[in-house]
Parts: C-alpha cells; structure tokens; sequence
C-alpha cells in the first residue's frame, strides 16, 4: 500500500473498527502479510495495538516478524500480553529472542514470565501451532488457509471468536462437507473441551480419560487459544514424570542424570540422607526400650531381621499398587478406605500364610513353642501395619496437595520398622514366661 493509501485507510480505521471490529479483522486477515506488516506499522499505537490482538495468533506471528523495532517496542507494549505470548510462541527461538531483546525491560520480562510455564503444566508440553480462524469465517476461506499452510499435522480447524476465546473444533470431514458460505460456528462439533495453560499434566490425563480427541487445546485464564497439546507429547511427558517419580520416592531429585555433576548429586541426596537417619535412630529407639528383653532372648536379636524384612516387602508393594493405581487415575483420593481396607486384608491373609511358615521353623529351629508363638504373632501385626501404611502414605500425600512420590519409601521404611520391632519385641516381653 502507498502512502496516501494508508492515510485513507487510517481515516477509515476509527469507525470500522468501533463499530464493526469482526468484519475488519476479517478483512484485514485476508490481506498478504507484508501488506498487513506494512498496514499496522504506518498506524498509531491507538488503532493498530486492537487490530493486532485480534488477528489470529499464526497470522501474528508472521506479522511481528516482519516490523521493525520501533513497531515491536510500541505494539507489543500496547497489546494484551496473552495475545501478544500466543503470537510470539509460535516464533522460532533465535527470532523470538531477538523480538524480546528489542522491546523495553519492563514489558520484556513480563512476556518472558508469561511464555515459561512451569515444566510440568500444560503450556510446558503444547504446540502453540494450532490453526485457528474466526467463528465468522466460512468453510471456503478455511479451506483457502489450510491449502496455503499445506500442513499434513491438521485435522481439526479450532474457531475462536473475536476475542480469541476457543468455541469447539470443526474437523476436517465437517468442513470438507459444508457448504462454501456456512460459518464455521455452524460447523462445530461436540463440546469445547480445554485445559488451562498451568493446569498439571495430570489433570491433562484426566481430561484426555474422559474426552476421546486426537489433541487438548489450551487456553488461558480468559479462555483464549494459545496452542493445543498432541498426543505424542503428552506421552512424552508421562514418561519423563514416571522416571521421575522413581527417583523421588527413594530421595533422589528429579532433575538429577547418571552423569549429573558430583557436588549437584550431593546437594540433592544428602538432606534426604539426614532425614532416613534420623527414622533410623527412632527405629533403633525402639529396639532400645526393650534392651532388658533382649539380653534375657538372645534369640530375639538373630529374629528380628526377619521380621523386619517380612513387613519391609508387604509395605512396598502396597506402595508400588497404590502409586501406579494413583498415577494412571485408577483410583482417587476419594476411595482411601477402599484402597487401604483392600491392602490390610491382603496383608493380613499373607501374613497368616508367611507366620505359619516362620512359625514352623523357628520351632525346629529353637524348639520352643512360646518363640515360635510370639514370632508367628508378631508377623501378622506388623505386616498388616505395613500394608496399611503402604496404602495409607501416598494417600494421605496426595490428599493434602503434595507428591506422593517424593520420598514415600523412606516414610514408609519408617513405619515398617518401627511396626516390626515394636510388635515383635513387645509380644516377647508380654509372654517373656513362656519362652
């Protein structure tokens, strides 16, 4: 456009765009991106910041691209920093950071913030490509853009309105089948199912449960488009949370490697270190109150391992059902008493099974019925104990909002020992007699 062209259109601008917003931007997309660039850079802040935060968020990108610096610093400081964070991720890095070294500091660091989700969100693993259009707009003009896009990725368009708020998906098919002029708000299909941009990746796996789609769209706090989540990602990232959570319920930290640097590994494993000795020397409080028992039964001494070991293992594999039942969203919060009564019972008829067994060669062993008795006792209390507390742990972490993995094998560790000593030794003083 010449400059007299601009300044006709800028006369023009003020009005249309009060008065009739929907179809100017529709007519403003529909012009070739140098010409739209070259549009909104020879219009002040006033009229050409709204223009550009109702274009489509590719279209914007591609724009952005093509300003000067002087246009990025006073649009991109005027625009509503969502829209402007929906346009400037779809940018490739290098371009990206150069727009955001341009602009003043202030404004800079508040897209940086805005664009850098937390790793494990939902903007974290999203695709800012999505191809979007205007509710307003026909299938013809749908099909004209995904021509040019020419990108084998698509199967559905989503429909936002003229705010960018995401109104439902118009598959391929739909808009393969409508007529030329029918809007795409006509041609939505079922219901606009999103998750927020700082939603966990676990409540995008629920989500994904209950909705049957190839791909989320995600959305911020206004319930404006900033990208979709496909389904190789969110696979990606379950597997990296899982990995993860195997470092965590043993102390380790999630962001350490096998080749992490020494002194990081240290930094990151020894307070857990600290914290499991601390349980160890309550464990061994426990032994001590019955110091007198064990001195009179040196047998007791050469048992206890065995008991301990015993519940050690029935609590761990409560631990590991009740972790992966809790991460695959087999089970809720809402069904502890399930989970925990299902636990203690198979703990308690294990426990029968595992004291007849030990309780058969402590005697052949000691030859004596009173030991065997106690030990035999003992293995089914503190195996139930364990089961209950296997179940109970990430339960209980997840019900008060923290990760149920982070170091549950060390609590839990905890509680087998202690259930163990105290049941066995404790039984032994109260029936010291018949030993």
């Amino acid at each position: 456009m010449s400059g007299n062209e601009i300044v006709a259109a800028t006369v023009l601008m003020d009005d249309y765009l009060r008065l009739f917003p929907d179809e100017l931007v529709h007519e403003v997309e529909r012009m070739p991106v140098d010409e739209i660039a070259r549009l909104l850079s020879g219009l002040d802040t006033e009229r050409a910041a709204p223009l550009l935060g109702r274009l489509r968020s590719d279209l914007a990108a591609d724009v952005v691209a093509l300003f000067d610096r002087e246009a990025r610093r006073r649009l991109l400081a005027a625009v509503d920093p969502a829209r402007a964070v929906a346009a400037l991720a779809r940018l490739e890095d290098t371009v990206l950071e150069e727009v955001l070294e341009e602009l003043d500091q202030s404004t800079s660091r508040e897209l940086r913030e805005l664009i850098s989700y937390p790793p494990d969100s939902a903007g974290a693993i999203m695709d800012p490509r999505v191809t979007m259009m205007g509710a307003e707009a026909t299938a013809e003009e749908a099909l004209q853009l995904l021509r040019e896009l020419r990108d084998q990725r698509v199967y559905n368009l989503y429909v936002v309105d003229r705010n960018g708020v995401y109104l439902g998906r118009v598959p391929l098919q739909e808009l393969a089948i409508g007529e030329p002029d029918q809007a795409l708000r006509g041609l939505i299909t079922g219901t606009a199912v999103s998750v927020r941009a700082t939603a966990s990746q676990t409540e995008v796996v629920e989500v994904l449960e209950q909705e049957s789609i190839q791909a989320l769209p995600v959305v911020d706090f206004d319930g404006r488009l900033l990208g979709i989540i496909r389904h190789q990602s969110l696979v990606e990232a379950v597997e990296t949370e899982a990995t993860a959570n195997i470092q965590s319920m043993v102390g380790a930290s999630r962001e350490e490697r096998a080749l992490s640097p020494v002194s990081f590994a240290v930094r990151k494993r020894l307070p857990w270190l600290e914290v499991n000795l601390g349980t160890a020397f309550l464990a061994a409080a426990v032994v001590g109150i019955f110091e007198g028992t064990i001195a009179r039964f040196t047998a007791l001494a050469v048992l206890l391992p065995v008991v301990a070991g015993q519940s050690g293992n029935t609590g761990a594999q409560a631990l590991a059902v009740t972790m992966r039942g809790l991460a695959l969203r087999e089970v809720r919060v809402r069904q502890w008493l399930r989970v925990v009564t299902k636990e203690v019972r198979v703990a308690f008829l294990n426990g029968v099974a595992v004291a007849l067994t030990t309780s058969a060669a402590v005697y052949l062993w000691s030859r004596s019925p009173g030991l065997a008795l106690v030990i035999g006792v003992s293995m089914v209390l503190s195996m139930v104990a364990a089961g209950l507390a296997g179940a109970a742990i990430p339960m209980l972490l997840t019900a008060i909002r923290q990760d149920p993995a982070q170091s549950s094998s060390i609590i839990l560790t905890t509680v087998t020992d202690v259930a163990g000593f105290l049941s066995f030794l404790g039984i032994a003083t109260l029936l010291s007699g018949m030993l």
